[in-house]
């Protein structure tokens, strides 16, 4: 695939539930940099929806700066399920992106995620899950991006429309168990960036605070951007500098591994 126009595929493995199988799309790389590292994307949209300047939008931007970028239409309530309908989709992408590896001149052990507010979580959840199923092909990405994450499944910092729209009305403590994935964060958790702003008051900053503090107390190593100004869901809308230091982190990651 050496055009640089994006192009669409489907994971190879098919839900055994429904045989749905989430479309994926590639953008590739303006010019082949950074070891073959390369981002997954899963936009926000409170599991409701898919926001796309929060997954075609960053794509096209780290594929201008030398990153392969691929984005994920995972499910999304209603029609598309619940939990564990998502998670399975975003580790479905990853296991063929992985798969496919040398089509796409990526290295797959520098394959990680990016997610925006529920695509945040969705992100943070397949960093931090143990899959039942064992493979040749790693689940787990090597690093997450956290933008303005939902993180807390229950309590005063929970996004409750999200947290709905995963796993229903009224959901046992087991599920929100399952999905609050601050409470699983372990030293075997990859590196992450993270970044959020004071003044959203969709998704608290506790979110990414919470998440920072899990990783620093099992020695995981990340980077944390708390801005002043901004609300939620916005991206490349403003100013913010997030980018550029994203940018940068990924090149470091990309030379040391995220040690």
């Amino acid at each position: 695939m050496d055009t640089r126009d994006p192009k669409v595929f489907h994971a190879s493995l098919t839900n055994s539930a429904t045989g749905a199988a989430p479309r994926i799309t590639f953008f590739p790389p303006a010019w082949r940099g950074l070891g073959g590292l390369a981002v997954v994307i899963f936009a926000g949209g409170g599991y409701g929806r898919r926001a796309d300047h929060e997954g075609g939008g960053y794509a096209a931007c780290f594929a201008a700066e030398g990153i392969a970028a691929f984005v994920v239409d995972y499910r999304t309530a209603p029609e598309g399920g619940r939990h564990p309908a998502m998670l399975e989709d975003a580790q479905a992408a990853l296991e063929t992106i992985r798969r496919r590896a040398d089509e796409f001149a990526i290295d797959p052990d520098k394959l990680g995620v990016v997610g925006s507010s529920a695509g945040g979580h969705l992100a943070a959840h397949a960093m931090v899950d143990r899959p039942d199923r064992a493979g040749p092909v790693p689940l787990r990405p090597a690093f997450g991006v956290l933008c303005y994450p939902v993180i807390h499944a229950r309590g005063p910092h929970a996004h409750q429309g999200s947290i709905r729209n995963l796993l229903g009305e009224h959901p046992p403590e087991t599920a929100l168990d399952e999905v609050s994935v601050v409470d699983r964060v372990t030293p075997e958790t990859p590196s992450a960036f993270l970044w959020h702003t004071l003044e959203d008051t969709s998704v608290p900053v506790e979110n990414s605070l919470d998440f920072a503090a899990a990783l620093r107390r099992n020695g995981v190593p990340f980077e944390l951007h708390i801005y002043q100004r901004g609300g939620h869901g916005i991206g490349r809308k403003t100013a913010l500098p997030w980018m550029t230091d994203c940018l940068r982190w990924l090149r470091e990651f990309s030379e040391t591994g995220g040690a």
